[in-house]
């Protein structure tokens, strides 16, 4: 019954262009992974993982967006939990992802959150299993790709309540994007401020 739970679970059809979000559109997308506090019971990752899953996930969602504007996500991931097969009702670990977001404006190449935003990614409907937990039927880097998904998801909500920050400027022209574009610095956080803040299992 589980099983049919997480299949029945909705999919997004990613290619279809979305509702716009004032002039946003997604320039440098930088994800660091250099000191993530690895729950307990976690299964292991690699930094190269998570910040290739953020960082496609992210992609993903958010470059279907086209507005002439240029705006930049330095997204820092602080702490993770994978969860493990557990024992059913007793402990069914769950699967978690916690991150810290900025958004850069490419035209002042200033912050446009002074203080970065926190997410805590969770498993979700897709991910979820109810009483056995996750780890019983996603591997590793599945249940990577979903909180990736879930934090990107999280993201998109948060940039689309917050539209004021991409509105049209008079006589604004499309600003172009390559690889060359400024790209801004992204602080990493320490492990005991993730910590510090983590919400219980």
């Amino acid at each position: 019954m589980c099983m049919a739970l997480v299949a029945c679970a909705p999919e997004e059809d990613l290619t279809q262009p979305p509702v716009a979000i004032g002039q946003f559109r997604l320039g440098h997308n930088i994800a660091i992974a250099d000191k993530v506090t690895e729950g307990p019971f976690s299964r292991e990752f690699t930094e190269t993982q998570i910040e290739a899953s953020v960082q496609n996930a992210v992609a993903a969602r958010l470059r279907r967006y086209d507005g002439d504007g240029l705006y930049h996500l330095g997204i820092v991931v602080g702490g993770l939990v994978l969860g493990q097969p557990g024992i059913p009702v007793v402990y069914a670990p769950k699967s978690v992802l916690i991150a810290d977001v900025t958004v850069f404006d490419n035209a002042t190449q200033k912050k446009l959150n002074d203080k970065p935003k926190r997410f805590y990614a969770g498993e979700g409907l897709k991910n979820a299993v109810p009483v056995i937990g996750s780890g019983y039927v996603r591997t590793g880097e599945e249940q990577l790709e979903n909180l990736s998904e879930s934090l990107a998801r999280e993201i998109e909500d948060w940039l689309r309540e917050n539209e004021a920050w991409f509105a049209p400027v008079p006589g604004q022209v499309r600003v172009p994007y390559d690889a060359a574009t400024y790209a801004p610095r992204i602080d990493s956080l320490s492990t005991q401020d993730i910590g510090a803040s983590a919400p219980a299992n």
